[in-house]
């Protein structure tokens, strides 16, 4: 569904707002913080800046955040089992603001974390990037999917396949699904104004996960680490501009990056 100039803005700011918390977190996720913890801070936060938590009541999940750490893919829920050393956290976060949504994503490390960690959350974020600058007009969704899972599964990763980004804007999830695999030029063709979340889920090996009883949490069935990042993309005069960032969480940890400055962010 294309979106006007205006809707667009609203979107980036909802985004933006998903932007700042995931940077508030950033702060707090260390050894001995409970995901139960960053949820309530979470939630203080988008409230205390006139939104509404995105995710909380969507089709009856229960929480702010969707935490999932190590083996977790997504959809985890929050809960009071302190974070490790070592350990490896996806945090998900949705807003609602002005009646438009903004939904990504980033996976953090606490403490130290292993080489082989290191490469897979490397990998997986170049491919979101690679995704993202295949979502321009008169480009289609397989040429996204295949950009992402090329790039993963020639560095021996799995790609989820039943797991799959969207569209988004008055309702968090629209048309189209973007799933981070497929074949270049099939799917919808992509027209100005379009406005998506592309979220690579990446496993370290087998791309294949179960879903468990409480109706929510999703792991990888050889249980090693999976990661998740998500931005929030537009087009705009035909190419993809991001319109949410990582920046708030790079600011928050030291960390210099100039991975979004091709795609024309705006920062509030």
């Amino acid at each position: 569904m294309q979106k006007s100039t205006e809707e667009i803005e609203l979107i980036r700011e909802s985004a933006l707002l998903v932007s700042k918390t995931l940077g508030l977190l950033a702060n707090e996720i260390k050894e001995g913080i409970t995901t139960l913890m960053l949820d309530k801070i979470a939630k203080e936060f988008i409230r205390d800046n006139n939104a509404i938590p995105g995710f909380l009541g969507l089709y009856d999940f229960p929480n702010t955040l969707c935490t999932s750490p190590n083996s977790q893919v997504v959809h985890g829920i929050p809960n009071n089992e302190p974070l490790k050393n070592g350990d490896i956290i996806s945090i998900d976060c949705g807003v609602l603001k002005n009646n438009f949504y903004g939904d990504h994503a980033y996976t953090f490390s606490v403490g130290e974390v292993s080489d082989e960690i290191k490469r897979l959350l490397k990998v997986s974020k170049e491919s979101l990037y690679l995704g993202i600058k295949e979502f321009k007009s008169g480009n289609r969704v397989g040429d996204v999917g295949y950009a992402i899972q090329n790039h993963c599964e020639k560095n021996g990763y799995g790609v989820v396949r039943e797991l799959v980004g969207h569209g988004i804007g008055k309702i968090m999830h629209e048309k189209p699904e973007m799933p981070n695999y497929g074949r270049k030029g099939t799917g919808k063709k992509f027209q100005e104004g379009m406005v998506v979340a592309i979220e690579p889920m990446i496993n370290m090996k087998s791309h294949k996960i179960i879903q468990h009883n409480d109706g929510w949490t999703i792991t990888t069935k050889d249980n090693l680490p999976s990661v998740h990042f998500e931005h929030n993309i537009a087009i705009i005069n035909g190419q993809p501009e991001i319109l949410s960032t990582f920046k708030y969480i790079y600011d928050s940890l030291n960390i210099f990056s100039s991975e979004e400055d091709e795609f024309h962010n705006h920062f509030s």
